[in-house]
């Protein structure tokens, strides 16, 4: 090696750059049509939209009030000007991913059916190009369908399944011989590291080589590594003689690399491999194509975790959508790194990119960065029991392992999320078990698949809550690793069975590896309480839920690590409740805003001295004040750290107090002032001084409405609710309902509204309110209301009400996603006739609201008037029923003058 290794540099650095392979975007200037149609029918249609790649078809209609998006056909149109140096080159289009099911042209010419819409796919295309002598103009046709098959996972799932081309779209430009090119779109080179330790390592290169030239070819395959500094280490050589019209395999070893730079999380050192093919005649390059190298060798235990290079590692991380408002599934690069940089920022080492492969741009940054990664196919919920799903589940898996096989962050290849979810012939339990049978077997396939195609990585299955249902299924014998997505004190009333779950696991199925694949609870980002209950999707009780599964996560040592769902909020279009079609369980909102819950995270993850105001970010609020100290409020503030130490609080620069964290966490009464409040925490500890800070614009509403300490402007009150409300759009927050006391404001008779036959949400709905965005504050109501007084000042205001039907004959489709296995009934509270009077101030203002003028169930009404109070009794608001019971969902009063 020492003899030649300089030659061969020398070769590689004098090659001529014009015989490498060419990489070219295209994703500029496409047309697009929704719907089955070709250009030749519809050149001069107006319905044809210029677009660039990546492209969705569903950026608006998954978000807005009409059931259901767009899911069928939708046409690319491209016109190509392809260079005359491709004459003698093998030309491809390769798509990063297109959903779901994508059938190419080329100059009207069909080329190829790609199925799946997460995988990278190409195809070669010189059978279909032209070269005019001219311009070398060639028209390029993409048909895409996402419409629902039953051949094709996923099947359902609580995400969107988008249309379109949302990835990258490249034209290809090779040398006749190269580097496989048809090996489900990778660059035909696979490397791995079959020993690894602290004082050696092995690498192991493989692949083929591709030759459509004329005539048998002596070559020479060369491998150098580099470090990370570019700096070269080593490189091996192989003689091939390559025969026209054939794919030639070789392999390649280098060994006894000494004291490698070993990558983990906190070191994630890369070195390269690029591997060359060189005309031994010539000594040009004929092929170049360079990979990531990591250095690492880990294991999974059933009883102490995960060890990484020899040491143990906790698991930390989230699970990952690759979803953006406005935008789809059609990303650009930015984000998906963004999310990754989020994600490392939080302290965490772990990313479940889920449910499904996803952009090289965010693998690529898991490698840079140092985040470990598990990546899975979309089967998820069920499956269908013949071949052609069968066999698009083997593609699928195939497509996933070889594409992402190259980099060194992904430990774990996993398939079959929660796939006894929606279990299939519910009236037959022979069928059904015949049904769990084929399940078993798909899986046991697909295990063997991923063993086949790489035996060093993990295979995981992700299961549901109903451990039960899946030891009597015997699906957890298959995968090396049990993922559980557990999710008891959310579906499941009981936040404390997450804990005894895990030891049942530990106890029943000792042998078996075991990663919390998923938990969490929705936070939907608008919505606070100071008494957080299950389901009020509150941030408050996003951040309880996590607290609790976080300690538990922690003192275990059987579990591996977590993945919390999800990282940042993301669409499914079917679901309803507070944020319609979105879950809110994300770490961060849809727009990558950190909540509440990913402060506290950081608190626990991160190494360095870290401190954080938690509801920093809740930087505008209203409450009333106290009723003794009028010009100030009472609300608790908490401060997450990873110091054992003392904390300072100042607020506007005054010492409020000193407190101790507990778990990482002090909780501080803030005496809220009406106007901005400057809030300091501190810790200093030995010479290191940590702090934080938050600017809360706080309004007060007076206790007493005509108290002048603080003068009353305005009120928005939600009935029947216990939460505020924040909208920061207009500079509003709705506060709780509270009863009426003299010289103050409040209801007067009824009752909170509370859906039957649920074990969720104590008050309140979680019905689609449409005709609003303001969904929390129609979904609660007070029912039966006699009276609503306010002992405002004399003026002039403007009084506007919110009524929504809450009651409906109309069954709403239960969430499938309800993972408590105790299969709570679900169903709608019958509608009964409703009619009332409202009058203000002895004068009647709404006259016979019903159901049978403008309360329409499930749609949101409001009304505004005006009223001049000249008295001393304020405002006085009755409702008398005429038939059946009054309601109000919410009430706001702003003073003009």
């Amino acid at each position: 090696m020492r003899n030649y290794l300089p030659v061969l540099f020398l070769i590689i650095n004098t090659l001529s750059s014009s015989a490498q392979r060419i990489k070219q975007s295209i994703n500029t200037d496409w047309l697009f049509h929704k719907g089955n149609i070709g250009l030749n029918n519809a050149v001069t249609n107006d319905e044809w939209e210029t677009v660039s790649i990546p492209h969705s078809w569903n950026t608006h209609d998954v978000s807005d009030e009409k059931p259901g998006y767009y899911q069928g056909i939708g046409v690319y149109w491209k016109t190509l000007f392809i260079p005359n140096a491709y004459r003698d080159k093998d030309v491809y289009l390769y798509f990063e991913g297109a959903a779901q099911e994508a059938d190419v042209y080329v100059n009207n010419k069909y080329v190829g059916r790609h199925t799946g819409s997460y995988t990278a796919f190409s195809f070669r295309i010189n059978d279909f190009i032209k070269f005019d002598g001219k311009n070398n103009k060639n028209e390029i046709e993409i048909k895409l369908n996402n419409s629902h098959n039953e051949n094709i996972p996923p099947l359902s799932a609580d995400f969107t399944f988008y249309g379109g081309i949302y990835r990258d779209v490249y034209l290809f430009a090779l040398n006749k011989i190269h580097f496989d090119a048809d090996n489900d779109a990778t660059d035909g080179v696979f490397i791995s590291t079959p020993l690894v330790n602290n004082q050696s390592a092995d690498v192991f290169i493989k692949g083929k080589i591709t030759n459509r030239a004329e005539g048998k070819k002596d070559i020479k395959i060369i491998s150098s590594l580099f470090d990370q500094k570019g700096k070269l280490i080593t490189q091996i050589s192989k003689d091939v003689k390559s025969e026209s019209a054939t794919n030639t395999c070789f392999e390649q070893e280098i060994n006894n690399i000494k004291k490698p730079e070993l990558w983990s999380p906190e070191h994630p050192y890369l070195y390269q491999i690029t591997s060359c093919i060189i005309d031994k005649n010539t000594g040009d390059t004929l092929d170049e194509v360079s990979n990531p190298l990591g250095f690492r060798w880990y294991k999974f235990t059933a009883d102490q975790g995960f060890f990484l290079n020899g040491k143990h590692y906790k698991l930390w991380g989230a699970s990952r959508h690759q979803d953006y408002p406005d935008k789809a599934n059609a990303l650009p690069d930015a984000i998906h790194i963004q999310d990754v940089e989020l994600l490392k920022a939080m302290g965490a080492n772990l990313l479940r990119v889920a449910h499904y492969p996803q952009d090289q741009s965010l693998m690529e940054a898991c490698d840079r960065i140092g985040i470990i990664t598990s990546v899975e196919i979309p089967v998820v919920n069920a499956i269908t029991e013949n071949d052609t799903f069968r066999l698009n589940c083997f593609k699928m898996m195939e497509e996933m392992i070889r594409q992402n096989y190259n980099h060194p962050s992904v430990m774990i290849w996993a398939f079959m999320n929660e796939v006894l979810l929606k279990l299939r012939y519910s009236n037959d339990s022979i069928r059904q078990k015949v049904y769990i049978q084929h399940v078993k077997e798909l899986a046991q396939s697909l295990d063997s698949l991923s063993r086949k195609e790489d035996a060093s990585r993990y295979t995981m299955i992700p299961f549901h809550g109903d451990m039960s249902l899946y030891i009597k299924s015997r699906l957890p014998e298959v995968p090396q690793i049990i993922g559980w997505n557990q999710y008891s004190g959310w579906y499941g009333a009981n936040i404390n069975d997450f804990e005894k779950n895990m030891e049942r696991h530990h106890r029943e199925l000792s042998n078996k590896p075991m990663i919390v694949t998923e938990y969490g609870a929705d936070g939907d980002p608008r919505l606070h309480s100071f008494q957080p209950v299950r389901f009020d999707k509150s941030l408050e009780y996003e951040t309880y839920f996590h607290k609790v599964y976080q300690k538990v996560i922690a003192d275990k040592p059987s579990i591996s690590g977590a993945m919390a769902w999800t990282l940042a909020d993301f669409n499914a279009e079917a679901r309803k409740e507070s944020m319609p079609h979105v879950n809110n369980k994300g770490l961060l909102t849809d727009t990558r805003k950190p909540k509440p819950v990913y402060f506290y995270y950081q608190s626990r993850l991160l190494k360095t001295p870290y401190i954080a105001i938690g509801s920093r970010d809740w930087d505008l609020r209203s409450a009333v004040s106290d009723s003794t100290q009028r010009e100030q409020c009472l609300q608790p503030v908490e401060i997450y750290t990873n110091r054992n130490a003392e904390i300072s609080l100042f607020q506007n620069g005054r010492l409020l107090k000193k407190e101790m964290p507990e778990q990482g966490v002090a909780v501080f009464n803030v005496p809220f002032i009406n106007g901005i409040n400057h809030l300091e925490a501190i810790i200093t500890q030995e010479d290191t001084t940590i702090k934080d800070h938050a600017d809360i614009n706080f309004k007060i509403i007076p206790y007493y409405l005509k108290d002048t300490t603080v003068p009353f402007s305005e009120i928005n009150i939600s009935l029947g609710d216990h939460r505020y409300f924040n909208d920061d759009e207009l500079g509003q927050v709705w506060i709780p309902e509270k009863a009426y006391t003299r010289g103050s404001w409040g209801f007067i008779g009824g009752t909170e509204f509370k859906m039957k036959n649920t074990s969720r949400q104590p008050y309140g709905s979680d019905k689609d309110i449409l005709g609003t965005n303001y969904d929390p504050i129609y979904e609660t109501q007070r029912v039966g209301i006699q009276q609503f007084r306010l002992d405002i000042p004399k003026g002039r205001y403007a009084v506007t009400f919110h009524f929504a039907e809450l009651l409906s004959n109309a069954i709403q489709d239960p969430n499938i996603y309800n993972l408590d296995t105790s299969k709570v009934a679900y169903s709608s509270q019958k509608i009964q006739k409703r009619k009332f009077d409202v009058f203000i101030n002895g004068k009647k203002t709404i006259d016979g609201l019903g159901n049978d003028n403008y309360l329409i169930p499930g749609r949101a009404y409001s009304t505004k008037t005006f009223v001049n109070v000249t008295g001393n009794d304020g405002i006085v608001i009755d409702f008398k029923p005429i038939e059946g019971e009054t309601i109000l969902n919410g009430l706001q009063v702003i003073k003009i003058y």
